[in-house]
């Protein structure tokens, strides 16, 4: 497809990706929030190693040759690392309502079966939350703006799982936030 933004095929330890995304300059399109999504299929038993290489190049197939989209999420983040699909600093495709207005981190696992709160789930979070945290602090974005998938009034499914909890999530965010940058409260950057 001619139209097939590319991807970045990258992946990053929540480090890694701190001064990746640091490092990224924003011109044409700057996102106001962030949207979180699980994948379902993979659930984490699917991909017992998290993502590799070969995964991310399928999943561009998907999208690119099968979906017939410009492009996918921006990240996909597993328990091991977090993966830079669409570039960050272009919209993507995730949401129906808010993809040309938003970021789309998808999780690896079925969060409606998968555990959230311990195990392998656990590493997907704190990786999740690392992500949101970075691209929180990079684009002086509210973590409470942050938004669940199933909140787009055009979504038909409960992503990412009823074992996702907002407000718990959007609070390690804010914790994370905290530690990085000793407690103090974070302006949000001018566009």
């Amino acid at each position: 497809m001619l139209d097939w933004k590319g991807i970045v095929g990258i992946a990053y330890t929540p480090d890694e990706f701190d001064s990746y995304a640091h490092a990224l300059t924003w011109t044409a399109w700057r996102p106001s929030f962030i949207v979180l999504h699980n994948t379902a299929s993979p659930t984490l038993a699917q991909r017992p190693n998290g993502f590799t290489k070969q995964h991310i190049l399928n999943l561009e197939s998907f999208f690119r040759d099968k979906q017939k989209w410009k492009a996918g999420p921006h990240l996909f983040i597993d328990d091991k690392q977090i993966w830079a699909f669409t570039p960050m600093t272009m919209s993507g495709v995730h949401s129906p309502s808010w993809n040309k207005v938003s970021l789309g981190f998808e999780m690896l696992g079925d969060y409606d079966k998968d555990e959230f709160d311990s195990g392998r789930g656990l590493r997907v979070q704190k990786n999740a939350v690392a992500a949101v945290a970075t691209m929180s602090a990079v684009l002086g974005l509210n973590p409470d703006s942050m938004k669940l998938h199933k909140e787009d009034h055009l979504t038909t499914h409960a992503c990412p799982g009823k074992k996702v909890v907002k407000s718990k999530f959007i609070d390690k965010v804010k914790e994370l936030l905290a530690e990085r940058h000793g407690g103090e409260h974070l302006d949000p950057v001018s566009s």
